[in-house]
């Protein structure tokens, strides 16, 4: 072998059994902006409802936190079919935020999650920045809510249908009118598509953002070559799955890296349990399991006891150990 390669050698089954420590010895609690949870995973908003149909294949209480679909101030039906297609790696959806609407949430799917025991993080949208206040003036009454997580892709039809999440002064604008109206830490959600996610995510801190939600979906769009349709009614859809998991840990590091102290939740094709660690060691806190759990209901789950076994088997005792640390060649 030429002394100029490199030579990586992986380690053994021996060298794990060397460091390996007792399951019961390794710690998942994380602290998300002062709300300790039990272990780092949640569910990505929209891709769990609020949990009742995946209770039939296990405990979701055993989840660090659930992570409810969007909630808005009406009932929304959502858009028209078709509105989810595959892509390789992934998918395309536009499903509009169907939701039964803040009120009637408070009133079924709360309760029974609280019954659970279950920690929630509320996810909300709006139009304008009224309607993502007063969604959260009506949760603030509520009890039982982690934190509420607030989704800034949707358009502002105050300003010519632009997406909050595009813009810093926008996206601050909600923060802080949500900041003002609840007791509990509010976690901005920001998307991709935008020149400098950091200035996005700096903003939404300095309005009172606790932590950051790394990434929502990115927009894309599919045609049908033989009919020119496109796959989606809208046209766009957003896309989620593995394809888009590079983006999503290149967004949480570079966050992370600009504002080591400020907690993330790291989204965005999450499949493994090394996707679960490598969302870890690039900053976040709590890692978000979406588009798995549409491939398997028990997807969340397996994750949270794989991670354990994984970290068992290094001797890594705690989340603490791998958060942040990327190793420079």
């Amino acid at each position: 072998m030429s002394p100029d390669v490199r030579r990586i050698d992986a380690p053994t089954s021996a060298d794990r059994d060397a460091e390996a420590l007792a399951a019961e010895h390794v710690d998942l609690r994380v602290d998300l902006g002062g709300t300790p949870l039990d272990n780092p995973i949640t569910t990505a908003s929209g891709c769990f409802a609020s949990g009742a149909e995946i209770d039939r294949f296990y405990d979701v209480a055993q989840l660090g936190a659930i992570t409810v679909k969007s909630l808005t101030l009406e009932p929304r039906q959502g858009l028209p079919t078709p509105r989810m297609a595959e892509t390789p790696s992934g998918m395309l959806n536009a499903i509009g935020l169907q939701n039964p609407g803040v009120d009637a949430w408070l009133e079924r799917d709360l309760p029974w999650l609280q019954g659970k025991g279950a920690q929630v993080i509320a996810s909300i949208a709006g139009s304008s920045v009224e309607e993502f206040r007063e969604v959260a003036r009506k949760l603030r009454r509520a009890e039982g809510i982690a934190a509420i997580e607030v989704n800034l892709s949707c358009p502002n039809v105050e300003h010519r249908g632009l997406v909050f999440a595009c813009h810093t002064a926008s996206s601050a604008e909600v923060i802080s009118a949500v900041a003002r109206e609840v007791q509990v830490p509010v976690f901005a959600k920001l998307t991709s598509d935008v020149t400098d996610v950091v200035a996005v995510a700096e903003a939404c801190v300095e309005a009172g953002a606790t932590g950051l939600t790394l990434i929502n979906t990115l927009l894309g769009m599919s045609i049908d070559p033989e009919t020119g349709r496109t796959r989606l009614f809208n046209g766009y859809g957003g896309l989620s799955g593995p394809a888009i998991r590079p983006v999503a840990v290149r967004n949480v590091h570079q966050v992370h890296t600009a504002m080591p102290h400020v907690p993330i939740i790291g989204t965005g094709g999450v499949r493994t349990v090394e996707d679960v660690v490598e969302m870890i060691r690039a900053g976040a806190s709590l890692v978000a399991v979406g588009t798995s759990s549409f491939i398997d209901p028990f997807a969340a789950r397996d994750l949270l006891h794989g991670l354990r076994g994984w970290l068992s088997a290094r001797g890594i005792a705690s989340l603490d150990e791998l958060r942040g640390e990327v190793v420079a060649w």
